[in-house]
C-alpha cells in the first residue's frame, strides 16, 4: 500500500510541474495505453473493460479537440483528425471490433511522435521560450478520466 501511495505521489507530482507540452504527451500516452488496455479487453471478450478503456480514449481525444488553439489555421486540421479519431472510437466500441481500435491507436503514436519532435525543435529555439503552451493541440489540457485503483491505469 505504501509503494502505491509513493507512486501516486510521484505521478502527481510530475503531472503538477510539467509543461503544458509535457502534458500533451502525456495525454498522448495514455490514449495509446487505454487504447492498448481496450484493444486487448476486445480480444478477450471483456466488453465492459474494452468499454471502459475506450472511453477514457474518447475523453483524452475530445480534451485535445477542445483545448484547440483558434488562432493558429492548423487548428482545423487538427480538429477534422480529432473528429475522425472520436468517430472510430465510437465505431469500434459499439463493434467491439479490436481492429478499429488498433487504427486508433496507431494514429495516435504518429501524432504522439510528431507531437515530440515538435518539443524537440521548440526546446532549441532560444527566441521564442513561450511557444510550447501555444503549439495547436498544447493549451491547458485537462482529460476527465479516473484511474482504476485495482489496475494502476
Amino acid at each position: 500500500m505504501l509503494q502505491k501511495n509513493g507512486y501516486a505521489q510521484y505521478q502527481n507530482s510530475r503531472i503538477m510541474t510539467a509543461s503544458p507540452a509535457e502534458l500533451t504527451l502525456m495525454l498522448y500516452e495514455g490514449a495509446i495505453k487505454f487504447g492498448n488496455i481496450a484493444i486487448v479487453a476486445m480480444e478477450n471478450k471483456e466488453p465492459a473493460k474494452a468499454h471502459e478503456n475506450v472511453v477514457k480514449v474518447e475523453k483524452i481525444i475530445q480534451n485535445f479537440r477542445d483545448t484547440l488553439d483558434r488562432k493558429y489555421p492548423v487548428w482545423e486540421e487538427f480538429e477534422k483528425i480529432y473528429v475522425y479519431l472520436l468517430r472510430r472510437c465510437h465505431e469500434a466500441n459499439i463493434a467491439k471490433d479490436p481492429e478499429i481500435m488498433q487504427e486508433v491507436v496507431k494514429h495516435l503514436r504518429s501524432m504522439r511522435d510528431n507531437w515530440k519532435e515538435v518539443m524537440k525543435k521548440v526546446a532549441t529555439d532560444p527566441t521564442n521560450p513561450a511557444a510550447q503552451a501555444r503549439v495547436a493541440g498544447g493549451q491547458g489540457n485537462r482529460a476527465g478520466y479516473t484511474t482504476s485503483k485495482k489496475t494502476g491505469t
